[in-house]
Parts: C-alpha cells; structure tokens; sequence
C-alpha cells in the first residue's frame, strides 16, 4: 500500500486510474517501458510518483515549450518546487542560475533541441539521472505524425547519461510507429502496456458541406449553441486568425487564435486565459493542445481534416478528459484535401532546391550553412529535416567531396523525401476515406490502430445516428463582460458620489 500512501499525499487521489498501477511498478523496477494511454489517463503520474521514491532526478523530453510550462505550473501550485523547465525561451540569466544549481532539482524537463547543449549535457552527465522519460514518444518516430529530427539523437544523450531505465509515453502510436520507439530509443527488454485509442466519452459527429462559406455560417452557429469550452482546429495561420475574427465580430464570443507564429508570450498568455475559463473557445492551428490540462473541454471542432488518423485522434483526445460527455465535429468539403497536400509539398525541398542545398552545404561550415538556411525560402520543417539529413551525410566535417560524391547525397536524400512524401500523402488519404466512409466512426478509428470495437456506444457517431442535442447550450449567455464591468464601474462611482 506504499504507493497508494505516496498517491494520496503527494497528489489528493484514492486509488490509481485504469493502467496507471501496473506501469509504475515496472519502472519502478527499473525496466524501460513503452506505454501508450488515451488523452486524459494520467500519463504524467507515470514519472512523477516514481520521483519521490528514486533517489536522483527525472529527466522529462517534452517536444513543447506551452506543455511543460503547463506542467511545470501545475506542479509547482501542488507545492513541488524542485521542477524547472529548461528550453531556449528561458532568459539567459535564469538560465545560468538554473544549470549552477541543476542538481537541486527533483523534474527537470527539457526540449529535445536544449539536450543537445554541451554544457546542459555536462550538467546532466555529473548527476544521478534515474528515469529518463519521453513524452509524447510517436515524436521520435520517423513515420510518426510530427516528424522531429532531435528526437531521433535521444538515444544518444541517454547513452551519455549511462543508460538509465527508459520511459516512453504518447496516446497514439499504431504498431508500427511503436516499434520504431523501440528502436530509435534503443529500449532493452522493453514492457510494453498497450492501451486502447477508444475515448467511450466522445460523441463522433462529421457534416459535409458544398462550399467553405456554408461551413463558415455553420461553425457559427455551433460556437453559439454548444455548451463549452471548446476548440477549434483549422489547418493555417491564417484560418485561425480569420475564424477567432469572424466568431468574436458575429456571435460575441469571447475567442482568441492560437498558433506557431504567435510570439512566446503571447501564445502564453491565451493558453493561461483557456485554461483559467476567460475565453470561451480557441481558433488554433495543432500547435495548441498537446499536454494541456484542462478537464472540461466540451467540443472540439474540426474547421479543416487533419491530415493523419494519429493527428485526430490526439486533438479529439483534448475533449472529455474529466470522463464527461464530450462532442468530436468535424465539417468538411470537396476542396480540403487540397491544402494538407499542398503543406506536405512544402515539408520539404524540391530538386533543385536540393541541388542548391547541397552546393552551399559544401562550401560552408555548419554554422554558416545554418546561418545562410534561416534567409532560404523554405519551411520550419524543411530547414528541420535538411540540418538531420546533412548530419546525417557527414556534409559539416572537413572533408572536400567530390562531384560523385555530392551527387551519391543528393539521390539519398532525395530518396528519403520521396518516401517520406508518399508515406504522408497515404496517410491523408487514409484520413479522409476515413471521412467518407458510411462505416461507424469508431469502429474506423479503433481499425486503424489495429483494434476491434467490442461494445456498442450509446451516443456514439453520426452513422450510428448520433445527434448534438445532449451537447446544445441551454442556459442563457452571460452578457458581454465589457458591459458588465462597464455596469460595476459606473455602480462603485455613483455610490461614491
């Protein structure tokens, strides 16, 4: 009963959620351990339980900076003040007094990018390192649904740390993405506790639509009539900031858009509004939600098609995590499939800019090629994938290459973005027979991570005659809370007066 005493005093709860138990004791026992659970089981307790039993610290890959501010923040409000978040947000001088003082610290989460200081490194080898963990581990897949090239140099940071046991988390990984954890993180003798994609909680809802301006009206007015908070996911930039426009103008909601561009602080400062209920829903493109504790998210809303299963399943996870019921929508058209194809193009370089790529490579050190690549006109993620892919080449050591040479690279590479290409574009097209398809949407999803739907759902999909109505908002909208401190201000003066 130890650990249900260190559960209880440490984070307020009776009893362990379903897996949760089984997977702490292993670690315990020091075995690396490949656990997959749904969005909302508790994957953090994982670690933390662990924490305050191992004698070193625990070290937390976390691929986000707003996920583990979220998670930093919501361990220090518990009263753990050994926890601290390391990544290249961090002002330099907290930095410094941070690493000075680095062995002092119980959590110490860091951004696969950070871990590939040499001084954090040298801070880190000198410590007792007692679980090293990777959240949200379908990142360190080459075939998973957020391609990070640092995630797959983890394996080699763990080395230099000597090995410690091995805990990898994530909510969706199929088979395949699995084994390819096991793999690039060089797990031994791996347990593995496989649980289910199914959220019971969810109602599955899909409406197709002639044009973008129908969808447009109708988003509207689900903003207006279901009960929140909720998200909204739109595939660009651009289409979030023109839909948190459009919601606020016409149905006075309070809504705020989230995505990647944003800058720091401000993408901060509106996931701490979701979070504290000072906005109504969000407009965000999938930068926003992964690892995000809020339990009462009652919609999300899929303004454009993902453009993966795994992608789906992590947003729609968001909704529910409380175990309410909880609405997955998802509107689509003829046109969407158009620009998650075109973003897959852009993922990577064409022929001639890998030509170009490689001439300049050659003639350049890492640090200048690096320099020069941030003015070339390609995407985040191309830049991402060329600097792992010339690593991986051995295009930054001193060695001249021959013509033959640089060619033999550029069929390589080449080769890598060609396969990587097909294999995205099949999985959109996965997602969107999936879409179409008069089959059961939960059985759908269960199928495409290899699950059998054993049960038959209540309210469960719109094939199955779901509706929205256990979902409609039928308490009357509070007024405008600018009218209402309005009211307050002029009520405290009159009084005064």
């Amino acid at each position: 009963m130890q650990l249900e005493r260190l559960l209880k005093s440490h984070f307020g709860f009776n009893s362990f959620r379903k897996g949760q138990r089984e997977i702490i004791e292993d670690v315990l026992e020091k075995k690396d351990v490949l656990s997959m659970l749904p969005t909302g089981a508790g994957k953090s307790l994982l670690y933390l339980l662990p924490g305050y039993i191992f004698d070193g610290s625990i070290l937390i890959v976390s691929p986000l900076l707003s996920l583990m501010e979220d998670q930093v923040e919501q361990l220090k409000k518990a009263g753990e003040k050994r926890v601290v978040a390391i990544n290249s947000f961090m002002d330099p001088g907290e930095r410094s007094r941070v690493l000075h003082q680095l062995s002092k610290f119980k959590f110490i989460y860091v951004s696969p990018e950070i871990l590939q200081s040499p001084f954090l490194m040298n801070k880190l080898i000198h410590m007792k390192i007692s679980l090293f963990v990777v959240d949200e581990a379908h990142c360190i897949s080459q075939w998973g649904h957020e391609f990070r090239p640092h995630y797959l140099s983890l394996s080699e940071a763990r080395r230099k740390l000597g090995s410690p046991p091995c805990l990898a988390l994530t909510a969706t990984a199929t088979e395949e993405v699995r084994e390819d954890i096991k793999k690039q993180l060089e797990m031994k003798n791996v347990v593995c506790h496989i649980h289910s994609v199914d959220r019971e909680n969810i109602t599955f809802i899909v409406e197709p639509f002639f044009t973008c301006d129908e969808k447009m009206e109708r988003v509207k007015e689900l903003a207006k009539i279901l009960k929140g908070p909720g998200i909204i996911y739109t595939s660009t930039r651009a289409w979030a900031e023109n839909l948190s426009a459009f919601l606020m103008e016409s149905n006075q909601l309070k809504v705020a858009a989230y995505h990647g561009g944003m800058e720091t602080h401000d993408r901060l400062l509106i996931q701490k509004q979701f979070l504290n209920g000072q906005l109504d829903c969000i407009c965000a493109t999938n930068a926003f939600g992964m690892g995000i504790n809020k339990p009462n998210i009652r919609y999300v809303i899929h303004f454009h098609p993902p453009a993966n299963m795994e992608a789906y399943v992590q947003e729609i996870g968001r909704a529910g995590r409380d175990q309410c019921p909880s609405v997955a929508i998802l509107l689509y058209n003829e046109g969407d499939k158009e620009i998650p194809s075109l973003l897959i193009e852009h993922e990577f370089p064409d022929e001639n800019q890998l030509i170009e790529l490689i001439q300049a490579a050659s003639l350049m050190d890492k640090e200048r090629f690096l320099q020069w690549l941030e003015g070339y006109g390609i995407s985040s993620t191309a830049k991402r994938f060329i600097e792992f892919q010339f690593e991986q080449e051995k295009m930054f050591n001193r060695e001249e290459k021959t013509k033959e040479q640089l060619a033999i690279v550029f069929q390589t590479i080449l080769n890598h973005i060609q396969k990587r290409k097909q294999y995205k574009l099949n999985k959109l097209d996965e997602m969107f027979h999936w879409i179409v398809k008069k089959e059961c949407k939960r059985r759908g999803i269960l199928k495409a991570f290899g699950e059998h739907l054993t049960y038959k759902n209540k309210n469960c999909c719109t094939i199955c005659e779901a509706t929205i109505q256990p979902f409609l908002n039928h308490k009357k909208r509070e007024p405008d809370s600018f009218f209402q401190w309005e009211k307050e201000l002029h009520y405290i003066f009159s009084r005064v007066t």
